[in-house]
């Protein structure tokens, strides 16, 4: 049975996030934890941290959260999403939002979270310093991140960019195998380089590795030349009709530059594909 994390704050785009995670376990036995974390955190007073009793917490964080909880319940059994091989749990938390992910991950033996993300101007100016953000460079799980325009299709094709500069484990690379067995998509692994140069001996090896623990599912290697990473990946993702981007957080050089980029120009696998982030 697989633990899936469903962080919400209410929202449609937090709704959108829980309607893909809904189809793309379809086929899957799944338990479904959906959280909400009251910010209860960040309340200060007189620059200490506020202690309001457990009596205030109930009637003013916990019951409404609650409530709003069950309203997600029904509106989940009402809409095409009932399915016997989920189960649905509802957990109302207060804390420092990160802290709360973490803890539950933990004692839920969570092996994915699914998380929304707004905004059609590209994920810097929404995802750095968000819940978002906070959650795929802080918490060491398994995370599929999702556009507010994505809409689920079936998963056939994965791009898996990658510069070959991390030794993979195969551990962190289980979850993407899993994708494509259950799915019967196609991995494509894409190198952006700026100039053309040869692999050196380790990324060799790296690449060697990804095509041994992949060899079943036949994957496919690309190696691009562009200056700009972000262009070419776009490219790649239009050409291929990519239904999902996977990549390692510790790969902090394709990392920071495909998921946060510094520009602000629309990039549109922003905005409409799937993220799937790994960690070692």
């Amino acid at each position: 049975m697989k633990n899936v994390l469903l962080p919400t704050d209410f929202s449609e785009n937090s709704w959108n996030a829980i309607k893909y995670a809904l189809d793309f376990h379809e086929k899957i036995d799944c338990n479904f934890f959906l959280l909400y974390v009251n910010k209860l955190g960040n309340v200060i007073l007189n620059d200490a941290p506020y202690l309001p009793t457990q009596d205030v917490i109930e009637a003013v964080y916990t019951k409404p959260s609650k409530v709003q909880l069950r309203k997600m319940l029904r509106r989940i059994a009402a809409s095409k999403f009932q399915n016997k091989k989920h189960k649905f749990y509802t957990i109302s938390d207060y804390n420092f939002f990160v802290d709360a992910i973490r803890e539950h991950v933990k004692e839920k033996k969570i092996d994915l979270i699914v998380m929304g993300t707004k905004g059609a101007s590209g994920l810097k100016k929404i995802i750095i310093g968000s819940n978002t953000g906070d959650v795929i460079t802080k918490v060491h799980c398994t995370t599929l991140v999702v556009p507010e325009k994505a809409t689920y299709t079936k998963i056939e094709e994965i791009a898996f960019p990658t510069d070959f500069a991390l030794q993979y484990n195969v551990n962190t690379l289980e979850p993407i195998l899993k994708i494509i067995q259950d799915h019967q998509a196609e991995l494509r692994v894409v190198h952006v380089s700026k100039k053309a140069t040869k692999l050196n001996r380790d990324q060799i090896k790296n690449k060697d590795l990804l095509e041994d623990y992949f060899n079943s599912s036949e994957p496919s290697f690309h190696f691009l030349i562009n200056e700009n990473i972000e262009a070419a990946i776009q490219c790649f993702v239009e050409s291929r009709d990519v239904n999902m981007i996977t990549m390692v957080a510790k790969n902090l050089n394709y990392f920071q530059q495909i998921l946060f980029h510094s520009k602000v120009e629309e990039i549109s696998y922003h905005i409409n594909i799937p993220f799937l982030v790994l960690h070692n």
